[in-house]
């Protein structure tokens, strides 16, 4: 306070409060990121479900011993074990994806064949002839005699019958709708065709000719074809009965695209845990 004339000036200090919102913590954070851990763990643990077996114990084995399993795998050959390269981790992610969609998509071509046989009075009888298996390495098709061995080719013919025909046209439409390539096998069984330069190895690869040309005809491109061959009797789904039909069979093989890391690498043996 001080004088100015006779009249005293009052100073004033007048101090503001800035206001501010009222205090709400940070637990609604943790409680967030709780949540967000817990569904990529949901995530993770559908994924490996999912998986093919081979890469389910891929992940096993660096679970059980991570520094032995990489030992194993020494330059990074599971899809684990990449190191710190967010590229090959990828890589390995995209493949895994890859060949679980084309397992679904044979899993579908193989209830369709099913269904066409079974919806077709005609081939409701050699349903039981078709093999419809999906493997590790891709889609496999076995048109396999019966005991009469003449379902779908004649004896010593390779001729396919009319029910053969119907089959394996069929089968073709189906195949025609994916990209995978084709391999087609002939197979006899033990007992010695013919003489002279027309023996096993000539009627085994004519069958498996025989069945090309209807399948191309059915839809299925030139292209795709990758492989046509006979293998007379060196390869018996029999060996304890040579003699047997279900030896005389034509294979259609559709191997996978992308085959799973595990088995698409060069060693695909799986390590020795702690080595």
């Amino acid at each position: 306070m001080r004088e100015a004339g006779k009249e005293k000036v009052v100073i004033r200090v007048v101090k503001k409060k800035s206001g501010h919102a009222a205090h709400h913590g940070g637990s609604w954070k943790v409680a967030y990121a709780d949540f967000v851990t817990a569904l990529m763990a949901f995530f993770l643990v559908m994924w490996i479900v999912g998986m093919d077996q081979n890469v389910k114990k891929a992940v096993e084995g660096y679970f059980s011993n991570p520094i032995g399993y990489k030992h194993g795998y020494g330059s990074g050959r599971s899809p684990l074990a990449s190191g710190n390269s967010p590229a090959a981790v990828r890589e390995n992610v995209f493949r895994t994806v890859a060949y679980m969609r084309e397992q679904q998509q044979f899993a579908i071509t193989e209830s369709d064949i099913r269904k066409s046989l079974q919806k077709s009075t005609g081939l409701r009888s050699v349903a039981s002839h078709v093999e419809i298996v999906v493997t590790n390495t891709g889609l496999r098709i076995e048109l396999v005699e019966g005991d009469s061995g003449d379902t779908f080719f004649q004896r010593g013919s390779a001729q396919l019958t009319p029910v053969g025909q119907q089959v394996v046209s069929m089968i073709g439409d189906e195949l025609a709708q994916l990209t995978n390539p084709v391999e087609i096998e002939g197979h006899t069984d033990a007992a010695a065709y013919g003489t002279g330069t027309y023996t096993n190895w000539e009627l085994s690869a004519d069958r498996a000719n025989a069945a090309r040309r209807v399948l191309e005809g059915a839809g299925l491109p030139d292209a795709r074809i990758a492989e046509v061959k006979g293998l007379a009797d060196r390869d018996l789904r029999d060996p304890q009965h040579p003699l047997s039909g279900a030896n005389r069979r034509v294979s259609i093989l559709l191997p996978f695209q992308h085959p799973p890391p595990a088995l698409s690498d060069s060693s695909a043996a799986p390590p020795t845990v702690g080595s």
